[in-house]
């Protein structure tokens, strides 16, 4: 059986935030720290991950800057934003409130209803 396990929709831009917000990180190292969280239950498709990226720069709740990776290559880091931080506070907030309330569906019994 697969380990990995396929993403909601909307909840890319929220654990991008949440790996950002641990330490600045380049494209791949976004990927690599996504893995790492998720105990590789988690893998992020490149093609999905770098429009994300963009996407939060865009909007405000990621910065970036030029510098060299590991590997001594240029890479793009990413910081979250002051905005990017609440944003992420809101959507964790509105996750652990969705997995609550699917977490007591899923427990109920006959005798409940």
């Amino acid at each position: 059986m697969d380990k990995t396990a396929d993403l909601l929709p909307g909840t890319l831009d929220m654990l991008i935030l949440k790996a950002v917000s641990l330490k600045p990180l380049h494209g791949y190292g976004v990927l690599l720290r996504i893995g790492q969280i998720s105990k590789d239950a988690l893998q992020i498709p490149q093609g999905s991950l770098y429009p994300a990226l963009h996407r939060l720069e865009h909007q405000g709740l990621l910065t970036a800057r030029w510098g060299e990776s590991e590997n001594k290559r240029k890479a793009k880091y990413y910081t979250v934003t002051p905005a990017g931080r609440k944003r992420l506070r809101d959507e964790t907030a509105g996750w652990n409130r969705l997995a609550s309330a699917i977490a007591a569906a899923l427990e109920a019994t006959p005798d409940e209803i």
